[in-house]
């Protein structure tokens, strides 16, 4: 069994995040106003130099300016890459190789709960999204991780991993009833399960690379109303995006978690997520995942799975 540290009592803030100058850092999913885009706000305003990776050039451009606008000398890079499209992935890691080493990857992007969609490579879009474009990426990157001498890896799940019904094991491109909510419950499983996988993978070759986990809690973020209206905005899209804020903690708390994980002196397998009631919000600390994500036989075998579909031999 592999899986997160004990939960601890000590909640993290925002003033224990160290100095990141000399490391470089590259977060998924950095659409401005989300959890990506506060991640690598404090990392920037910490010294890190940060690359905002995301699937539309434009957005990037927009996080990249508020970001400057509050943070005047942010050492900044951009990256386009869209994760639900394993080749968009190959063409970023090929461009990422000039940014050299790399201290932390943040797999931060992900998609919720949206309408039945396949992918051009036959993969149903939040699972291609939210694990198979993250674990390609990844893989593709490992040099560059190694070479940092003290890497880690930040993969951002979900307390709906809870909820999921099983694991993901079944062929990723035959068609099955499609269910949006547990199939988002899946993918953030399938997050843990990767996490902890690679942890064990990397410790047993003796590479310089933790794996983490983390989780925001209620966050109020446009993921929720995104997925179930697009980018639309207004009318019933609004409503939503409004109640999710009314209950939610704030976008930036929900980065945190996310924030600590990357800096804290923590081992891999950690998962970390909000310390207040039913780890919906609060300062985050140590939380626990359930077994099925502990399971190494589960996690072994969607690596497999993984590897075949993504089409990519991990050393």
């Amino acid at each position: 069994m592999t899986g997160p540290t004990t939960p601890t009592a000590q909640a993290w803030s925002l003033a224990d995040l160290p100095d990141q100058t000399g490391r470089t850092i590259l977060v998924t999913g950095t659409t401005q106003g989300g959890l990506g885009h506060f991640t690598a706000l404090e990392l920037a305003r910490r010294g890190g130099r940060v690359v905002l990776a995301g699937r539309n050039a434009d957005k990037l451009d927009a996080t990249e300016a508020a970001m400057t606008t509050e943070v005047p000398g942010a050492v900044l890079e951009k990256l386009v890459v869209d994760l639900s499209d394993l080749s968009s992935v190959r063409t970023a890691a090929s461009e990422a190789g000039a940014l050299g080493p790399i201290d932390v990857l943040v797999n931060n992007a992900g998609i919720m709960a949206p309408p039945y969609r396949r992918t051009g490579d036959g993969l149903e879009s939040q699972m291609a999204t939210n694990h198979f474009g993250p674990f390609l990426l990844t893989g593709l990157l490992l040099p560059q991780l190694v070479a940092s001498g003290d890497a880690r890896v930040v993969t951002v799940s979900s307390v709906m991993h809870k909820v999921a019904r099983q694991v993901p094991l079944g062929d990723p491109r035959a068609e099955r009833r499609y269910q949006r909510w547990p199939v988002y419950a899946e993918t953030k499983l399938a997050n843990l399960l990767f996490t902890f996988e690679l942890d064990r993978r990397a410790r047993g070759k003796d590479l310089p690379v933790r794996a983490l986990a983390a989780h925001p809690g209620l966050a109020g973020t446009h993921l929720a109303a995104n997925g179930q209206f697009g980018r639309a905005r207004g009318g019933a899209a609004s409503i939503l995006d409004a109640a999710v804020k009314a209950i939610a903690q704030p976008a930036h708390a929900g980065a945190w978690p996310s924030l600590m994980a990357a800096t804290a002196d923590l081992p891999g397998s950690t998962y970390v997520g909000p310390s207040g009631l039913g780890e919906r919000g609060g300062p985050p600390q140590v939380v626990t995942a359930r077994a099925l994500a502990m399971n190494a036989e589960m996690q072994a075998r969607l690596w497999q799975l993984s590897e075949e579909t993504v089409g990519l031999r991990w050393p």
